[in-house]
């Protein structure tokens, strides 16, 4: 791979890896709900999830939608319901009326496995591996495919960090339930509203 190539590798991971989309507003959620540290399987579920999807795919596992074009629409339904699934966990995960709010004690993080599991119904994941495939490594070699993979592993653990990070600065400001639940609900609409370019296709 040229410097320029990999150049453009690189630009690419990060601008994908931190714009929004379902996982940095999952990460960003969590921080604010849980707190970093009870984050942080997630976070390495996402950086370490990503990149083994990115590996397999690149080694022929895109070759079973070319083969059974079927199952891109069992993935790309099952994707939708179960991101709408997560949305509606997010929007109901605020303390109990009554309760003090405390962000760091109130329900359970996603774990590293549900986060390794979810790049593989998460639209975002996919459009990225295939376009950093395609670009980046249309030979799909091992050597090309494990170098796209590096890269992107390298690079999303950190940006998915800052999003987790953004997340607990806000425990601050959600210090009252009706400030936490409107938060919540907004980062569940947001989830839900990131399928709009999965449901034009």
């Amino acid at each position: 791979m040229t410097v320029e190539l990999f150049t453009g590798l690189a630009l690419f991971s990060f601008v994908s890896s931190i714009t929004p989309g379902p996982n940095n507003l999952m990460l960003m959620a969590s921080g604010a709900n849980f707190g970093f540290r009870r984050t942080l399987p997630h976070m390495l579920g996402v950086g370490l999830g990503f990149t083994a999807m990115v590996t397999l795919v690149g080694l022929g596992l895109v070759g079973l939608f070319e083969a059974y074009p079927l199952s891109y629409e069992v993935l790309k339904v099952v994707s939708v319901v179960y991101l709408v699934y997560l949305a509606w966990k997010i929007a109901t995960s605020a303390a109990p009326a009554g309760t003090e709010v405390s962000a760091d004690m109130q329900g359970k993080p996603i774990t590293f496995i549900q986060a390794v599991l979810f790049q593989w119904v998460n639209p975002k994941a996919w459009t990225m591996a295939l376009t950093a495939l395609t670009v980046y490594a249309p030979s799909q070699n091992f050597l090309s495919v494990l170098l796209v993979a590096v890269v992107f592993g390298g690079i999303n653990l950190p940006c998915v960090s800052l999003w987790t990070l953004l997340g607990q600065q806000l425990q601050r400001l959600l210090t009252s339930r009706r400030r936490l639940v409107v938060f919540n609900v907004s980062m569940a609409v947001l989830l839900v509203v990131s399928l709009y370019p999965v449901l034009l296709t």
